[in-house]
């Protein structure tokens, strides 16, 4: 293990999550008491033949230490070159291989759960990025099969593949995000194999959290959705205080704005809208500060509404 990622203790890692977890909601994230966060999931493909806009999705905070990148590809030779292009890039510590994403288009090109159909072709591209990669670890994100469950075999195959750790999100494809999380599965995948496992799916409490790191005996919690709206969850277990102090809650939304706005520039502004929707749920008043920011495209509008808001309103939950 690296220095600054050890299991052990249980560590809280943020999923990643396209359209969410970029670079501002990673370093709130971080700052708050995450011990490892992920980028958004890059193409093997997309980072092979150079894409800027991938290139960009790379870039971390200067606080996001431990980093780790996630990649997608079905391809050895490509995803080969991606790796030997995440190589050059300082400062990444884990290069993931995503194994669970179930949406068609990922899919459809044999990557994502893609590859639980096809367990020699992913212990291969497993055992690529590990003889190629330079970072310190290497990791993987599985579900618990494409249409039945097979996850004792694919964790299996994962740790003999060499992988250094694994998140395991407790669902089949078929499941997608609706499905009831398998927490024993993910407690047998811990018990048969001997690299650490990471448990993930419909972690969205403190409450939730504390029952599956116990249920399962995982090492980690991976937190997605959870965690968007409630990013503060990461701070309730590092501290194991229950109760977030609406203080607290006000400082880590203006800290998520400005850091859009840094990142973003004014087009921060329309893109923190999806984020002041879940993060005003439960307060009074919520539905007419959407319509009002619906309508605003000034930065410094913008920020003194919500921090009006949400340093004087009431909770209602």
């Amino acid at each position: 293990m690296i220095d600054n990622l050890s299991f052990d203790k249980p560590i809280y890692v943020l999923a990643p999550l396209a359209g969410f977890t970029d670079l501002p909601f990673r370093s709130v994230v971080k700052k708050f008491g995450a011990d490892l966060t992920v980028s958004e999931m890059l193409s093997s493909n997309a980072l092979a033949h150079g894409s800027k806009k991938t290139l960009h999705m790379l870039e971390k905070s200067s606080i996001e230490d431990p980093y780790s990148v996630q990649i997608s590809g079905s391809d050895v030779s490509i995803v080969k070159e991606a790796v030997e292009i995440l190589n050059e890039h300082e400062g990444i510590d884990v290069i993931d291989l995503n194994c669970g994403c179930p949406v068609p288009k990922v899919v459809g090109h044999g990557s994502g759960s893609s590859l639980l159909l096809n367990l020699p072709l992913m212990g291969e591209i497993i055992k690529t990025i590990k003889d190629t990669s330079n970072k310190s670890l290497t990791s993987v994100k599985m579900r618990l099969g494409f249409e039945d469950k097979n996850h004792i075999e694919i964790a299996k195959m994962i740790e003999d593949s060499g992988a250094d750790f694994l998140a395991v999100h407790g669902r089949t494809r078929v499941g997608k995000f609706k499905a009831a999380v398998d927490y024993d599965a993910i407690k047998e995948i811990k018990e048969a194999v001997s690299i650490p496992v990471i448990a993930n799916g419909d972690i969205d409490s403190y409450e939730k959290a504390k029952w599956v790191q116990e249920y399962t005996g995982a090492d980690g919690l991976m937190i997605g959705r959870g965690a968007v709206g409630a990013p503060w969850i990461f701070h309730q277990l590092r501290s194991g205080q229950e109760d977030i102090d609406k203080n607290l809650k006000h400082d880590i939304i203006m800290e998520h704005f400005d850091k859009m706005i840094e990142f973003y520039g004014s087009y921060g502004v329309p893109m923190f809208r999806k984020h002041t929707h879940t993060y005003s749920k439960g307060y009074r008043g919520a539905s007419a500060l959407r319509n009002s920011v619906n309508s605003i495209s000034d930065i410094q509008e913008y920020r003194a509404v919500i921090d009006d808001f949400f340093k004087n309103g009431e909770q209602t939950l």
